[in-house]
């Protein structure tokens, strides 16, 4: 009986039904080796010899499949069809090759899709192991140890806190921080359009925009200012109007082509808010459990069955008019044939997805999303009409013009549109009726409101607007200008992106990418010292030259050894650099960006507040950077990495040194907070405070961070017992506390002010809390009938009913006194019935209660207190277990 080994447990299941009991079925988990994360795993001197070392939970899958091929004749490898898929079924083989006996056989098979027609084909055309696709591997993964085992030291040594660097993660990273500069040195520029709302002779209203004035063409910024802005607008109130021109002309929009993995990672994000690796984990069991093809590709050509699958679905679903004449073919663009495969689709295109039996959300909408997008690709054009109207007035000085579109069929758009994230304005309007020659009244629609200036009669308004700056990437944007600039590939987009968050070099806020201190001082340092390895050009080059390998073009070792000779020479010429060096160099290069030209023409660098130092890069042990003034300790300003004046936090930052100590701003996971040190062994949790709310992480300063984390603040004795009396913040906001007394305070600035007569005053004015001292009840409404007082109570949300250990809101309209017992059953009723687990949990007690059956004689057989007991304990159990809920407050 042949083995099977595939990389997942969900893969090998699906498999193994299609194959049935011919055939054993087992998953590696993935890679089964790797190289060890120490010195010596790639060996340059050895001609790249690579160490390999198995993964110790793979040890147990291993020994399964060895077990297995102890009885069974031959090995069957049929892992994913792109490089990581043959890299794992090499590894396995080269894994399995002591307990292969001699003559046994061993194949390689793959499919593009898990359906029993793919795989029946694939088993019955073995093949051997694709050489070249497992060199371009080899030649992948020793780059990336090269780089990262050899640089990443380089970074430890001369710029502290940074952790790592990567081939490709450090490029990705320069595209985001390059961005982040770009938005930071935008400066807006003012510019105004000009509308009127006009009507033809039958009254139908349409707008229109100025396009010419005094003859001129108009330009974007043409209109500058508010002055010229209202030039305009007299000029358009003291004219007539009249249509001088009406064309139509047939558009057509053609479908998007089918997904990709870069596309499908795009789409995913703009619709589902998916990120690459969620998108990518739930296209992958999509995969596995033989819904769609392969989703890591860059191919965009459909397998000509599915292409007719597609056309039958279309023609059943929308009619012959959907469907064009003959089939649409999509050229693929990807570079090597090896890396490419089939588009990302569906493998059954008449499973619709309401047909889908699959109960994960992200999943079904996933699918949905392909099989539109599928369905979509092979339809027909949208068919539209486009109308531009020319308006203008008899002396030629004012020309406006109106756009409008009309959809005549909406084709593939019945199915699918791609997302963008800009829309069609003006052009998507549909237009009136209008005839060239006749004359277009002003209407009277507009209003005068901020950013919009209107003429006296409100017939024509100016809008102002200001450029906006490039946008930050998304996950998905940021694939797609990789994609562009050809760095990286469709197996490593996921987690090159990942790898920069988990490194902290990058955070996401609002599904954008925002780069952090150390992200920035990391790029800074390899574009001054190693330019040539984060250069677009070189990153994509050496891409090539991976695809060159994988498509037997080129020899691997060749590519490693001209790499490593010009990347150890960059290596040891920072051998002798030293910190401050470093952060020379970096402060000076970063300088445009870091002190920015003054509007009053004074020195960018000068302190602005001791107007004597200067300005210069400094960084943190935890590896946050900060700008602060070199006549340190006399002056302790500082201020974020961030350009001043754009008034955003970039991160952690260090706001200053307090008593050998850096004092740092950080981002948590609940919220900013301030810290003293760096952890260490003494000391692994160094003192933390939050910053209060109402507090802007972007203004806060050392002063009060040190007076933050002093917190909480000895206030002095209290005057009758001597106890002291301190002041600090909490869980429930600030308060004062004398002994086990607390009290709230109104302001938290109060925390760092208040005096002892206003301290024993507001510890005056509340009541001391004790366990014994339980709230009065309202109103008791006797015995429920199960057992136990039924009460009103008065909670933090208003009052409710209590029986036991439910407690049941009253409606706003009962007032506690007029409740009655009939209605407060009702209530806790309502409630035990949302609440079942805890309306189980009172039965036991309610029986305890009460000693007589319901029509009031003695309990039979009540002379059996052993049996009884071992009942009652066990029953008691499963109540104490659901004891958290029942503290819940009753007005929930």
């Amino acid at each position: 009986m042949p083995v099977v080994v595939v990389e997942s447990p969900a893969k090998a299941k699906t498999i193994n039904k299609y194959l049935g009991d011919d055939y054993t079925v087992l998953a590696s988990f993935g890679h089964v080796r790797d190289l060890p994360p120490k010195d010596g795993s790639v060996d340059p001197d050895e001609d790249f010899a690579m160490k390999w070392e198995v993964a110790s939970e793979s040890k147990k899958h291993l020994k399964a499949i060895r077990d297995a091929l102890a009885n069974d004749d031959s090995l069957i490898l049929a892992t994913d069809p792109d490089r990581e898929g043959e890299a794992i079924s090499w590894h396995l083989l080269e894994s399995l090759a002591p307990a292969l006996k001699k003559g046994k056989p061993v194949s390689r098979v793959t499919f593009n899709a898990i359906t029993k027609a793919a795989v029946t084909e694939a088993m019955a055309n073995p093949r051997e192991i694709d050489r070249d696709l497992v060199d371009a591997y080899l030649a992948r993964r020793a780059l990336d140890y090269l780089v990262g085992f050899n640089l990443s030291p380089v970074l430890w040594r001369k710029l502290p806190g940074a952790k790592s660097a990567g081939r490709v993660q450090s490029v990705t990273l320069r595209l985001i921080v390059e961005r982040e500069m770009e938005i930071e040195a935008f400066k807006p520029r003012e510019y105004w359009s000009v509308h009127a709302r006009l009507a033809t002779p039958s009254g139908d209203e349409y707008e229109a925009t100025l396009v010419s004035l005094a003859g001129d063409k108009l330009d974007r910024f043409d209109i500058p200012t508010a002055e010229k802005a209202r030039l305009a607008l007299s000029a358009i109130d003291a004219r007539d109007l009249v249509v001088t021109s009406v064309a139509s002309k047939p558009a057509s929009r053609n479908p998007w082509p089918p997904f990709m993995t870069s596309t499908l990672q795009q789409e995913a994000s703009r619709k589902l808010g998916m990120g690459a690796r969620a998108c990518m984990s739930t296209a992958q069991r999509l995969y596995e459990a033989g819904l769609i093809t392969y989703m890591r590709t860059d191919g965009i050509d459909m397998a000509p069955e599915a292409v007719m699958s597609a056309r039958d679905v279309i023609k059943a679903r929308f009619g012959e008019n959907y469907l064009p004449k003959s089939p649409r073919m999509y050229k693929n663009k990807a570079k090597n044939a090896q890396e490419a495969h089939e588009c990302i689709r569906p493998t059954d295109m008449s499973l619709s997805p309401d047909k889908l039996r699959i109960s994960e959300k992200d999943q079904r909408a996933l699918y949905d999303l392909i099989w539109k997008r599928t369905l979509a690709s092979q339809m027909e054009a949208a068919r539209m009409e486009r109308t531009t109207v020319e308006i203008g007035s008899a002396d030629g000085q004012v020309g406006l013009r109106a756009n409008g579109q009309v959809m005549l069929f909406d084709g593939f758009l019945a199915v699918y549109d791609q997302g963008r994230d800009d829309d069609d304005g003006e052009d998507s309007a549909r237009l009136p009726l209008i005839h060239q020659g006749e004359p277009a009244k002003k209407i009277a629609a507009f209003a005068t409101e901020e950013g919009v200036l209107v003429d006296g009669h409100g017939t024509s308004a100016a809008r102002q607007h200001f450029t906006q700056p490039p946008a930050r990437y998304t996950e998905a944007t940021l694939v797609k200008r990789m994609e562009e600039l050809g760095i990286g590939r469709p197996s490593t987009y996921a987690s090159i992106v990942t790898t920069i968050q988990d490194r902290d070099y990058v955070r996401k806020d609002k599904n954008r990418l925002i780069p952090e201190d150390k992200g920035r001082l990391v790029t800074a340092f390899l574009v001054k010292y190693f330019p040539r390895y984060v250069s677009y050009d070189f990153t994509a080059n050496m891409e090539t030259e991976l695809d060159d390998i994988s498509s037997g073009n080129r020899a691997y070792r060749e590519v490693l050894r001209r790499f490593w000779r010009d990347f150890s020479e960059a290596l040891s010429g920072t051998t002798d650099l030293r910190i401050g060096e470093v952060l020379t160099a970096i402060d000076e290069a970063l300088a445009p960006h870091l002190y920015p030209p003054r509007t009053d023409g004074g020195d960018p660098r000068e302190c602005p507040l001791c107007h004597q130092g200067r300005l210069h890069l400094k960084t943190a042990r935890s590896g946050g950077a900060f700008i602060g003034c070199g006549r340190y300790p006399e002056c302790r300003y500082t201020r974020p990495l961030s350009a001043p004046g754009d008034g955003e936090a970039t991160g952690d930052r260090v706001l200053g040194i307090d008593n050998d100590d850096e004092i740092s701003l950080k981002n948590g996971r609940f919220g900013p907070y301030v810290q003293r040190g760096e952890p260490t062994e003494e000391a692994p949790k160094p003192p933390r405070a939050s910053i209060p709310k109402g507090w802007d992480p972007a203004t806060l300063d050392l002063e009060r961070a040190v007076a933050l984390l002093s917190l909480p603040r000895a206030v002095g004795p209290h005057p009758e017992d001597g106890e002291l009396v301190e002041a600090g913040i909490g869980r429930y906001g600030p308060f004062v506390k004398h002994g086990s007394k607390y009290a709230n305070l109104p302001d938290v600035e109060e925390v760092f002010t208040i005096g002892m007569n206003r301290a024993v005053e507001v510890l005056a004015a509340k009541p001391m809390r004790g366990r014994a001292a339980a709230a009065a009840p309202l109103k008791e409404l006797g015995e429920h009938p199960e057992g136990g007082k039924i009460s009103v109570m008065n909670g933090r949300y208003g009052p409710y009913v209590k029986w036991e250990k439910i407690n049941a809101t009253l409606p706003r309209d009962v007032e506690p006194a007029d409740l009655t017992q009939e209605q407060a059953l009702e209530l806790i009723s309502a409630k035990a019935a949302k609440s079942p687990k805890k309306a189980a949990a009172k039965k036991p007690a309610a029986k305890k209660a009460s000693a007589k059956t319901a029509e009031g004689k003695p309990a039979a057989k009540a002379k059996k207190p052993a049996a009884k007991t071992t009942v009652k304990k066990t029953a008691a159990k499963k109540p104490a277990a659901k004891k958290a809920p029942s503290d819940a407050p009753a007005e929930e």
